[in-house]
């Protein structure tokens, strides 16, 4: 398994955030993240997300490394997953 120290920085282009490849493995990703923030997470367990507000970048740091009580994901989901549900998030198929 690659360490945070020797991983490269996730790199978003107009490509592979509207790759319907990345997009479909995002959206398998998300059904973990949905358990706090989707539909059909426990009310005032995680904020509603606000896709439309956010970078890539700030998206990937969440999944990537947390904050306050959401856990890191970075020992969880590859590098890959973590910058596909980024896609996903991002992407007109998002639905929480």
């Amino acid at each position: 398994m690659e360490t945070e120290a020797d991983e490269t920085p996730a790199v978003f282009d107009e490509a592979f955030l509207n790759d319907p490849t990345h997009i479909a493995v995002g959206k398998e990703v998300w059904v973990t993240c949905g358990g706090c923030h989707g539909a059909r997470a426990y009310p005032g367990k995680a904020p509603k997300l606000k896709p439309k507000r956010y970078t890539p970048d700030f998206v990937y740091d969440r999944v990537t490394n947390g904050i306050k009580k959401m856990p890191a994901w970075k020992d969880v989901f590859s590098k890959e997953e973590r910058m596909a549900v980024t896609a996903y998030v991002l992407s007109n198929n998002f639905t929480p």
